[in-house]
């Protein structure tokens, strides 16, 4: 394939994809794929990405799924597997069309537990670890209970504003998702099966005020794994510590990114 530009779209299936790409190529060094939240985008992340490529060395790569950003919008209402389908049909893809040869995947949220399911679902041996924040393996309560009052906030607050900032077709992201997840269907949705068939390191943040989980995400991940399980509880944050804590987060993720990829030093720091 052709170098990926810092800015552009991919093209997979019927969806252009807004992309990022920080820091040296997949074909120079390793690549940090994250994978955002239920109503996140590429742009979302903010400069978290530059600090995470500048702490590791490694090439990061972002991007926004089809419904979100920039990127196509999706078909609604989504199917209540839509999670799966974004890790069994769209990621494969893309990690081939980004020449993708060896990294780590960090997810936020419903990120977080799509990388879960692409890691169990398959031995990508290109995978050498993943980072969860705030995942999701089964429904909580709490996380019903707080999705609901978003879609209260949505309507009745400034919520849509601020939201389109960063969707181009912000009802389309919200629905989508928000949709789903309030579906009486979707109580069944649980992917815990997947964790047992990671074979690669795991570090698992949460943050101990997390509105939409509680600490029950993080026991089944260590029952379910039989694959090495870092935990960081990250004080006084709640469900996007890299927003809200970003300093323990990076320090965390970074860590943990070291430990596992052996990034040459000279790639440290050069941002795209």
């Amino acid at each position: 394939m052709s170098a990926l530009q810092p800015t552009g779209f991919l093209t997979i299936g019927a969806c252009d994809l807004e992309y990022r790409m920080i820091g040296p190529a997949p074909a120079d060094a390793p690549t940090i794929v994250m994978l955002h939240e239920g109503l996140g985008s590429a742009g979302m992340w903010g400069d978290f990405p530059e600090k995470l490529q500048a702490a590791t060395g490694a090439g990061v790569f972002v991007y926004s799924r089809a419904g979100y950003g920039a990127s196509t919008p999706a078909q609604l209402p989504r199917p209540l597997d839509y999670m799966h389908i974004e890790a069994l049909d769209v990621l494969p893809e893309l990690l081939d069309q980004i020449g993708f040869r060896r990294g780590l995947l960090v997810g936020h949220s419903d990120g977080a537990s799509i990388a879960a399911i692409y890691a169990g679902s398959r031995q990508d041996h290109r995978v050498q670890g993943v980072a969860m924040i705030a995942p999701h393996f089964v429904v909580e309560d709490i996380s019903v209970t707080s999705i609901a009052e978003i879609k209260t906030a949505y309507v009745t607050t400034d919520l849509k504003a601020k939201l389109a900032r960063w969707h181009k077709d912000v009802d389309n992201a919200f629905y989508g998702w928000n949709g789903a997840w309030l579906d009486p269907g979707f109580r069944n949705w649980d992917i815990s099966e997947y964790l047992a068939y990671i074979r690669v390191p795991v570090a698992i943040l949460q943050g101990s005020d997390d509105q939409y989980g509680t600490i029950r995400q993080v026991e089944i991940a260590e029952q379910e794994c039989y694959c090495p399980v870092d935990v960081t509880i990250i004080p006084a944050a709640g469900h996007s510590p890299h927003r809200e804590a970003p300093g323990a987060t990076l320090n965390a993720i970074s860590e943990f990114a070291s430990r596992i990829l052996d990034v040459h030093e000279g790639s440290r720091g050069r941002a795209a």
